[in-house]
């Protein structure tokens, strides 16, 4: 095979496998509309928990993300991957457990510049107190866990 086919073959096979394993996440929902409706963006740039407009959407990896600005709408698009939560946006400390488990956008943690959710504030209180450990098993389980949406 000649060095540019398969230069060619390779980068789109990269390319392929990139899109599908971003792709493979079912994101969790209510009415097939992420966080509640909530701003992934916002989470990063304003360190708060802000509901996104209805007018100002974007369809994602199966879910509909709504956004509290064009401009939150617009970094989401270039790089979603890097604003969606963890865990197909289920609770990171029930993930850690080894189960899916549904979330409270106010219960909330950016770790290593990674967003991650909670079922409830009582919950994000015992996810803080070992954030690290648990983001290690919680990746273990995951693979598993994703499969089972």
């Amino acid at each position: 095979m000649k060095p540019l086919l398969r230069c060619i073959l390779f980068n789109s096979l990269v390319v392929f496998t990139f899109t599908l394993s971003a792709q493979n996440i079912s994101f969790y929902n209510k009415g097939n509309v992420a966080i509640a409706g909530y701003d992934p963006v916002a989470y990063f740039v304003q360190q708060a928990a802000v509901s996104g407009h209805d007018s100002i959407t974007h369809v994602w990896s199966g879910s509909t993300w709504k956004f509290a600005s064009l401009a939150n709408k617009q970094l989401f698009v270039s790089d979603p991957e890097k604003f969606a939560p963890q865990y197909g946006g289920y609770c990171a400390y029930g993930a850690s457990e080894k189960h899916l488990s549904p979330t409270d956008p106010q219960a909330w943690t950016i770790v290593e510049g990674k967003l991650y959710l909670n079922y409830s504030p009582k919950v994000k209180s015992m996810w803080v107190k070992d954030s690290l450990n648990r983001i290690a098993q919680a990746n273990q389980y995951w693979p598993a866990l994703n499969k089972k949406q």
